[in-house]
């Protein structure tokens, strides 16, 4: 069932467009809204990840998977201009779209994301206002959640986590918090689309 939320964040994806309507499901307790304008990618692929990836989440961090399910009212899948985010009035994780079906990719790295916007969602909860000095500080909170997360992964497979989020840590605010100008990248992804579409 969807929250109260995650249906108004539903209607406003749902009037913003002409074209594909927005699949409900439920993956492992969490209700999930994919909302699919590629046509060659696969909402199943991407469910599939996605499934995968929480999966991941309950076996090697229950307690992330326990929080998650707590904090958030769901899950969205869609184009965006970055791997995830959260919004966190409606306390709904993004997932991009094609993050998930990228075979660069891995579950593992699907997982980190979930857990890094978890994190997020875990200070909304709280009732905490983060002000633009302590952007970098939540920031650095998240990545520690990552790379916890990568370093409980057997074998290797939490390698690529590891490194991404080793790296992160390193930066200073302004790069580990940067600024984003969301029209550029709302342009850039629209460039990506409609060359996909035009199979350029």
């Amino acid at each position: 069932m969807l929250g109260d939320a995650l249906k108004r964040l539903l209607g406003t994806i749902t009037q913003a467009t002409s074209g594909p309507q927005p699949e409900q499901v439920e993956i492992a307790g969490l209700p999930v809204v994919v909302f699919n304008t590629r046509p060659d990618i696969r909402s199943e692929d991407a469910l599939a990840r996605l499934g995968a990836a929480l999966a991941l989440i309950d076996r090697y961090a229950p307690w992330r998977g326990r929080h998650l399910r707590r904090d958030l009212s769901g899950i969205l899948v869609q184009r965006f201009a970055c791997r995830a985010a959260l919004f966190p009035e409606e306390r709904t994780c993004l997932i991009e779209l094609t993050f998930l079906v990228n075979p660069a990719h891995t579950a593992e790295e699907v997982a980190a994301s979930l857990v890094h916007e978890g994190m997020h969602a875990r200070v909304a909860a709280s009732g905490a206002r983060v002000g633009p000095a302590m952007k970098a500080k939540e920031e650095r909170l998240c990545r520690r959640a990552e790379l916890e997360l990568g370093r409980s992964l057997p074998g290797e497979t939490g390698k690529a986590v590891i490194a991404r989020a080793e790296a992160s840590l390193l930066l200073d605010d302004e790069a580990v918090a940067p600024r984003v100008d969301w029209d550029l990248a709302r342009r850039r992804v629209a460039e990506v689309d409609r060359s996909a579409r035009e199979g350029r």
